[in-house]
């Protein structure tokens, strides 16, 4: 309990935890139709994103609960950001459910992974991450689109996503592709 303890005044997992009690006030802000503020907190949100892990290192503090704390945050405010923007039509229906297609299959090969112990590194791919990447900077751009808009962020907003309908199963297709490749390759890793 002490550890948990310590692990959680760790100043990069405050700053995590300050990431996850932001995202009901995000949620707000959006479907109040209150764009400024609601962008403010997603670049706070971003900042400490930004800050967290490289304070972790300098300053001594990764811990476990950071490693998974810190994932889970992220995905979290991403989700929901996704959800609510949609809800209020910021951003087309299909762009979120492939997101969200990807993650739930994501989610999946990682659970049977994880239960059949099959494979224990399970890393994001490079197409993963600049996913994700594409991601994050698109909700910055629809949000600050939401509040002053030219035609020329607009049309950006727009091939954003356009590239997070190709990348999101793109990036499913190619941790499939890991998990059968290197299944297929060692299949005896989980005993090392």
């Amino acid at each position: 309990m002490t550890s948990l303890l310590r692990q959680l005044r760790a100043a990069p997992n405050l700053l995590t935890l300050l990431r996850l009690l932001a995202v009901p006030f995000l949620v707000e802000a959006i479907l109040a139709q209150h764009e400024e503020i609601a962008l403010l907190i997603f670049v706070v949100a971003g900042a400490t994103d930004a800050v967290d892990g490289r304070l972790a290192r300098r300053l001594n503090q990764t811990t476990r609960l950071g490693q998974y704390l810190d994932p889970i945050a992220d995905k979290l405010m991403l989700s929901t950001l996704f959800l609510t923007v949609t809800w209020v039509g910021l951003v087309p229906k299909y762009v979120t459910v492939l997101v969200f297609a990807r993650d739930i299959g994501i989610l999946c090969i990682s659970i049977l992974l994880f239960f059949t112990g099959t494979m224990r590194d399970f890393r994001p791919s490079a197409i993963g991450k600049l996913n994700t990447l594409v991601q994050i900077f698109t909700m910055l751009l629809v949000l600050l689109t939401a509040v002053k808009t030219t035609a020329t962020l607009s049309e950006l907003r727009h091939w954003l996503l356009v590239g997070i309908a190709w990348l999101a199963p793109l990036s499913a297709a190619q941790y499939a592709w890991m998990v059968f490749h290197r299944i297929a390759t060692d299949p005896l890793e989980s005993l090392a």
